[in-house]
């Protein structure tokens, strides 16, 4: 290469990095940087609570804070029934095998949910963390237990499907210099902070590591982060608000949000003694999903693996089961934003989404109706111009509504011919 080209380079190079925002240590700093794109498009990811409370798999991921520190009931008389007296809790960290654990087939199964991107429990609160951290010496999965990196394992099979992108959970508790190992040594995509023990962010020193994490680190420019950075910045500071578990507001936010919930009800890990009824039905997912999406949030949907490396067959099944939805009415749900209306003012269970670039409304209902037609309220239509399509299936017939929308004539499909199962999509187009 030419020497002029190659300071022509270096000098792009350098008005680039010259241009880049800095960001301060501070929130009003931290808080104008914009969401990388990415992540509002997706709309669907996995999270995954893997680790040494899988192994006594009852109650909660919390089993140790239950059983140690809280002394509650049922937790005591587990260990009194089942182990000895002077067993404690660093003593399951050897049966957390993960002897069935294949990475790639987990990766498969995820892939065919639909999701986009995948948060991996790296630690929780008790301070176990899934790869060899220096800064937690024979408390990890390197030392003790698998003896494998099972965040690398993650993140190379991740890395090796284009489709997927890779998302690290970290409990603030114990030491700030595991984040940057994180981020350095993994590079996710996805920065999901948790458990500030109400100390404020300054304790946790969190804007600090933001203002590297967004100016200098590997994945400055397309890192995403949550709102967990201590105490009272959940629901007011970082790149997306979870607010609380399990949070559905039902109504379109000024910010962008993010619903984190569980496929079993009761608890994010593993538990071997949940029943067939704690656990979701795919009618609900769905359904949970479309709200989400129409209220501008993304759904994150947790799995609870076992201690063995396996994730439960009833959690596959649900995770396939949304693949298979989101197979046909993706459209309504993949890079689309909130419309005006989130949801229908006349007929139930009907959620709305929009494509700006297309001008393309969605309308999800989540019953198929009896009388054989779906009224949308909403959307304002013209004849001769407004088209409705029924995902999956084609154009159909429309009649306008009174007062105001249109009434959308279905097809008499037997159930062998439907589109879907648990919910279905109609796009308008020529319609506001």
């Amino acid at each position: 290469m030419a020497a002029a080209s190659v300071c022509f380079l270096l000098l792009l190079s350098v008005l680039f990095c010259s241009s880049r925002a800095k960001f301060e240590p501070n929130w009003s700093s931290l808080d104008s940087r914009p969401l990388p794109a990415w992540f509002d498009q997706a709309k669907f990811g996995i999270f995954i609570h893997w680790g040494v409370f899988s192994v006594p798999s009852f109650g909660s991921e919390w089993f140790w804070w239950y059983w140690q520190k809280q002394r509650l009931q049922p937790y005591v008389d587990f260990m009194k029934k089942n182990y000895p007296p002077d067993f404690r809790y660093q003593d399951f960290a050897p049966q957390f095998t993960a002897q069935f654990f294949d990475a790639k087939e987990w990766t498969d199964i995820f892939a065919s949910s639909g999701a986009k991107y995948i948060v991996l429990t790296t630690k929780h609160h008790e301070g176990f963390t899934l790869w060899g951290s220096k800064n937690s010496w024979n408390w990890n999965a390197v030392d003790v237990g698998p003896k494998r990196d099972l965040v690398d394992e993650v993140a190379s099979a991740l890395r090796a499907h284009s489709n997927l992108r890779l998302g690290l959970y970290h409990s603030l508790f114990e030491l700030c210099p595991e984040l940057y190992e994180l981020i350095t040594k993994y590079r996710p995509e996805v920065l999901w902070s948790d458990g500030d023990g109400d100390a404020p962010d300054s304790y946790w020193n969190s804007t600090g590591f933001l203002a590297w994490l967004y100016n200098d680190s590997p994945v400055r420019d397309t890192v995403v982060t949550n709102d967990r950075w201590g105490l009272g910045s959940i629901c007011k500071h970082g790149g997306y608000y979870t607010c609380s578990d399990r949070y559905q507001p039902g109504h379109l936010l000024k910010h962008k949000w993010e619903n984190c919930m569980t496929i079993d009800r009761k608890s994010w890990g593993y538990r071997r003694n949940a029943p067939l009824r704690d656990y979701m039905s795919i009618q609900e997912l769905v359904a949970m999903l479309v709200e989400t999406v129409s209220c501008g949030g993304n759904l994150l949907m947790n799995v609870g693996p076992t201690p063995d490396g396996r994730i439960p067959p009833l959690m596959e099944e649900r995770l396939r089961q949304m693949g298979r939805w989101l197979q046909v009415n993706g459209g309504a749900i993949y890079n689309t934003s909130a419309w005006r209306a989130q949801n229908d003012s006349q007929t139930p269970n009907l959620w709305y989404t929009f494509r700006p670039q297309e001008q393309t409304i969605f309308a999800m209902f989540l019953e198929w109706p009896k009388n054989g037609s779906v009224v949308l309220s909403e959307p304002l239509v013209t004849p001769g111009v407004t088209q409705v399509e029924l995902l999956g299936v084609g154009p159909l017939q429309w009649v306008t509504a009174a007062p105001t929308g249109l009434r959308v004539l279905l097809p008499p499909l037997p159930v062998s011919e439907m589109p879907c199962e648990w919910g279905w999509s109609l796009r308008l187009s020529g319609a506001s």
